[in-house]
């Protein structure tokens, strides 16, 4: 039987819509949370130039936020003192949220990482809980939505249906009562929740617990989104074997394409190679689709990797992505991430050029592939794309948004 309501009585907050992941998992010493230096560096320590422990690649325009953190970075370009920001910080959020609003980005799915069936007490878990209670309330105050996204990575094999079950009723639904708000997301009237890393090769889980978990999340009347590997069809490469029944039993899928391939040409090989099957398989099983897009990757400081390892083509690269889902009958997406600097793939704001990173360390800039954009130009980006997709502007190959907005 299809798990999809025919398209006239459709209504909520997923289908026909662009979110955006948000992971607010940055912490900075002294910020309260007691975390230390969290994802702007490794090992609690202070992001220092030269150093191995940075994490992040692409540097944040830090202009308007209210509270900011020093670092041991050198000065920036244009000689300010090279500062970072806490998403541990209401304002912080708040701030996020207001771009979301001012933009035109519907929502996000609010990345829930570390769930365990423990209720000792932890830092890193009442720094995710207290982040999550602000989304919930900076949801709520800028009209826009959120919904939970559990992410599986570095979750135990053994016990990681159990962590779910326990945070989700005793934290989740429990002691924030996140699911109550009016801004938590609906679709076809059942409140969504995201399980991301079921059937991933290198995430826990047989494919009889995910159904289960799945199960137990209907039974409760959730819609329930699974991010789920590329090639989830198929059942191989980066899929285990046997997990079709898995992916056919969710409501929604959400594959997931970051750093699968690269430049226009890429885009336009998945068009024909992965995401005109995947959505015809979509719609004869009666599942939704949510395919993932982004505007571009790199992790030299994270991982190593290359420069600019995929360039984001100053913006060119995220709407051929767009154009070519919309193009054959796609109308709702993901955009991984919000504020994702380590791997950077943040479409909120970020630094322009030299001028706003560090003078002493590498950090990646938004020309870096020689074309000059406004640090919010991946907002409007994102505005935009959501604006394709609802039908409010027509299919162009050329994307309507300026680099710059004229003054």
């Amino acid at each position: 039987m299809s798990n999809k309501q025919a398209s006239s009585v459709r209504e909520g907050d997923i289908v026909g819509h662009v979110l955006a992941g948000y992971q607010g998992w940055f912490n900075a010493e002294g910020d309260g949370s007691d975390s230390g230096w969290v994802h702007w560096s490794g090992r609690r320590m202070v992001p220092t130039a030269g150093s191995d422990a940075l994490t992040f690649d692409l540097y944040p325009d830090m202009r308007e936020y209210t509270i900011t953190y020093d670092t041991q970075l050198g000065k920036l370009g244009n000689g300010e003192q090279a500062r970072l920001f806490s998403s541990y910080d209401g304002s912080t959020v708040d701030k996020h949220f207001e771009w979301m609003r001012d933009y035109g980005i519907h929502g996000v799915g609010l990345q829930r990482f570390g769930a365990s069936d423990s209720d000792e007490p932890n830092v890193w878990r009442g720094s995710r809980d207290s982040v999550a209670v602000k989304v919930k309330q900076a949801a709520e105050a800028y009209g826009r939505k959120f919904y939970v996204m559990y992410d599986t990575s570095g979750m135990r094999a053994d016990n990681w249906i159990k962590a779910i079950k326990h945070d989700w009723t005793v934290n989740i639904v429990g002691k924030m009562d996140l699911i109550a708000s009016s801004a938590y997301a609906k679709q076809d009237g059942k409140r969504v929740v995201c399980i991301w890393g079921m059937g991933f090769d290198d995430r826990p889980g047989a494919a009889e617990e995910c159904i289960g978990l799945i199960a137990w999340f209907k039974e409760q009347g959730f819609y329930v989104i699974g991010g789920i590997p590329t090639h989830w069809r198929e059942c191989v490469i980066d899929s285990k074997p046997g997990f079709l029944e898995v992916y056919q039993s969710l409501d929604m899928i959400s594959p997931w394409f970051v750093g699968r391939f690269g430049g226009l040409s890429g885009a336009d090989e998945y068009l024909e190679k992965q995401w005109k099957q995947d959505f015809e398989a979509t719609e004869s099983l009666g599942i939704d689709y949510m395919p993932v897009i982004w505007p571009g990757f790199a992790w030299k400081n994270l991982h190593g990797g290359p420069i600019n390892q995929i360039p984001r083509l100053h913006g060119d690269f995220m709407w051929r992505q767009a154009y070519n889902l919309k193009s054959i009958g796609v109308d709702t997406a993901y955009i991984a991430m919000f504020d994702e600097y380590d791997e950077a793939t943040a479409i909120a704001k970020a630094a322009e050029d030299a001028s706003m990173c560090p003078t002493d360390h590498y950090f990646l800039a938004l020309d870096a592939d020689g074309v000059a954009v406004s640090s919010d130009f991946y907002l409007r980006l994102s505005g935009d794309i959501g604006k394709l997709f609802r039908g409010e502007i027509p299919l162009s190959e050329t994307h309507p948004t300026l680099h710059k907005e004229e003054l």
